[in-house]
């Protein structure tokens, strides 16, 4: 039996996450656009058991706290709008309700987040490395720094690195993204690089979160559920 879904924000993404949601045993129940996600209630989001949020910084917060308000439980794709998750924490704890969030949903960048962890601890104990990150991504994406980098900067720094570190963006054309971490010294260079083909794999990742979301209840970032995620292929045997 499919599991009904809300998808808030109908744009680029929430469209391929509706396009995939029946391999991951979801029947879409309702969508939200920009244009009409003012309407969410009760009525509105029909009998949506999870939501997956992917709209803009600005409204991310709000949204969230509506669907908690609703009963909903969430995944949120939308970045920029951190300053407002304690006070989240606090909405959803007294709501025993239940969001993942993260910077980005691919589980390939947040294996690649591990490996580059891994990697700033051992370049930590050589000062003679500095660093850097460098990221691409389409003209119409609106933070630069994008989440994912700042996330790579943080766990860097938060595996022992404390050389110079320095991040730049570049937005351009439709490009899906491309994040870089370099470690140069006098002697050589070493890179690290994850580029996604396409948005597919962010979608499928917000679909795997909001299938073990469901009957939760606490505040969780999408890297801390990746032991637990299962393939489409699973929930099909």
């Amino acid at each position: 039996m499919s599991t009904p879904l809300a998808i808030v924000g109908h744009g680029k993404m929430g469209r391929l996450v509706e396009q995939l949601a029946p391999e991951y045993g979801f029947r879409v129940a309702s969508t939200f656009s920009r244009n009409n996600i003012a309407s969410l209630s009760r009525d509105s989001l029909h009998d949506a058991a999870v939501a997956i949020e992917f709209t803009a910084p600005a409204s991310a917060a709000n949204n969230i706290r509506r669907l908690v308000e609703l009963g909903i439980n969430t995944v949120s794709g939308t970045t920029g709008w951190y300053e407002d998750l304690p006070e989240i924490r606090r909405v959803i704890s007294n709501a025993r309700s239940a969001l993942v969030y993260g910077a980005n949903f691919s589980v390939g960048v947040n294996l690649f987040l591990e490996i580059v962890a891994r990697a700033a601890a051992l370049f930590a104990q050589h000062p003679d490395y500095e660093a850097w990150g460098w990221e691409i991504h389409h003209s119409a994406k609106k933070d630069a720094p994008s989440g994912t980098l700042k996330k790579l900067a943080e766990e860097m720094r938060r595996a022992g690195f404390d050389g110079p570190l320095a991040l730049s963006s570049n937005r351009a054309g439709a490009h899906v993204g491309t994040h870089e971490i370099g470690f140069d010294s006098a002697a050589d260079t070493i890179t690290l690089r994850h580029t996604a083909r396409s948005r597919e794999g962010y979608a499928r990742g917000a679909l795997q979160a909001a299938r073990w979301v469901v009957g939760k209840t606490g505040v969780y970032e999408f890297r801390e559920l990746l032991s637990e995620l299962r393939s489409p292929l699973a929930v099909s045997k």
